[in-house]
């Protein structure tokens, strides 16, 4: 089994050194390929499970089904994003204390497992406004628990992963859990007669909380040496002092910047969709269209992505979000100037397509550029601070969807989209972080 994922490695990392170690401790060199692998396969599940949990579809969805409250459904998205990153700079310095990371990991996974199940039981058995609360309290204790996987995940990456290598593994990933999503999102569409049922969401949630708990199994065999664990002595004095990185570090607080500008790639999703409903001639079908689209998207360029993140994550990031910034650009202009094109049906598709792609190099290059930029303890602080921050944003971008009812979905996306030009202009001043 040791030989096979050798040759394995071997062969993907596709270079004469495969046994290269830059910036892990000595003693993990051994176990590089067989650690490359069991994190491969553990974040394969915990994305998929993500993927069918997704709160933009399957919970919004139960959510009309379970006629919970209306108001709530706003909810999904800002808890499901900022509930895992604000508490993260007390997480943080918790996870600090110990010298092996991986079991909160493990024990953030079994979390998930546990509130995404809860879902699954809720929608068979409440409804109205008890079911609503209920999910989102089940959502809050899953935020939670991803937020100690963000910060133990990229720790125990950079202890057991050596650069060079990383983006490739998150970009491996991906596409996997991508390519599977896209089976489960075309078994949904052969089967949405059965849409109607409890036991359908169930079952559904059910699967997913499965997936966690498989998740967690295999990420208990990473093979992580310990570590240092100075500063974990006071949780919330050390996050509070974690801040000041905010006003000592200026690379670093030059990349928490740029990532909130990025973020117009993944907050311009959901008004293209809104278009296609507004000007074309939408239906079930055209859904259908939008999921297998984003699926695609992710599964074929995320390896391109991995593997070109591994020689400058901030070109990635910085091509990524010039391709879903002028694509913004491009569909108000359409939508704008050009109003009969703007009603054909398949254009929002394959934006949608085009800005998934690039949604994906975003994401790749920065969770490679944040890892790289620092080892030891710093590097779980660089995590905590950035995503708290972050998180704070997110929630503060609720406010953007009134901007729709004045200037109109297509004016939201070039807003948005001027700001990504914004940040690819200030990565340029990022240091190259791979060399």
């Amino acid at each position: 089994m040791k030989r096979t994922a050798d040759r394995l490695y071997g062969y993907l990392v596709d270079e004469e050194d495969a046994r290269v170690c830059k910036d892990i401790p000595e003693e993990s060199c051994h176990y590089i390929p067989a650690n490359f692998f069991t994190q491969i396969l553990a974040s394969t599940f915990s994305k998929l499970g993500d993927e069918i949990s997704n709160p933009k579809t399957t919970l919004a969805w139960l959510f009309g089904f379970v006629q919970a409250p209306v108001f709530l459904i706003g909810f999904l998205v800002p808890i499901r994003e900022s509930g895992s990153m604000l508490p993260q700079l007390v997480i943080a310095a918790l996870i600090r204390r110990q010298p092996v990371r991986k079991w909160f990991w493990v024990i953030g996974s079994l979390l998930q497992c546990v509130a995404v199940a809860g879902m699954g039981l809720t929608a068979y058995n409440l409804r109205g406004a008890a079911a609503g609360w209920s999910l989102i309290v089940l959502l809050i204790l899953f935020s939670l628990a991803r937020g100690f996987c963000s910060v133990a995940s990229k720790d125990v990456l950079g202890k057991t992963i050596p650069k060079t290598r990383r983006g490739r593994l998150g970009g491996l990933a991906t596409s996997i859990s991508g390519f599977l999503a896209l089976g489960v999102g075309f078994l949904m569409l052969m089967r949405q007669g059965d849409s109607d049922s409890p036991l359908f969401y169930t079952a559904l949630l059910l699967i997913a909380s499965c997936l966690w708990l498989l998740a967690a199994g295999v990420y208990a065999q990473v093979r992580e040496e310990p570590g240092a664990t100075a500063g974990g002595d006071n949780a919330i004095r050390e996050a509070l002092s974690n801040l000041g990185l905010l006003k000592t570090d200026l690379p670093f607080r030059r990349f928490v910047i740029v990532r909130a500008l990025f973020l117009c790639s993944a907050l311009t999703a959901p008004y293209y969709v809104v278009l296609a409903n507004r000007n074309a001639d939408a239906n079930l079908a055209t859904l259908g269209l939008f999921i297998v689209a984003n699926g695609l998207a992710s599964s074929l360029s995320a390896p391109f992505w991995g593997r070109l993140a591994d020689f400058s994550s901030r070109t990635v990031m910085i091509r990524a979000a010039l391709i879903s910034s002028t694509l913004g650009i491009l569909i108000f202009l359409l939508v704008t100037f050009v109003p009969t094109l703007a009603r054909q049906t398949w254009i929002y598709p394959l934006a949608f397509f085009i800005l998934g792609i690039a949604h994906s190099g975003v994401r790749l290059g920065r969770k490679t550029y944040i890892v790289d930029m620092a080892g030891g303890n710093k590097r779980t602080d660089y995590v905590a601070v950035s995503n708290t921050v972050i998180g704070l944003i997110l929630l503060l971008t609720g406010f953007v969807g009134a901007l729709a009812g004045l200037i109109s979905a297509a004016g939201v996306i070039l807003v948005l989209s001027l700001f990504g030009i914004a940040g690819a202009l200030l990565a340029h001043k990022l240091p190259e972080v791979q060399n």
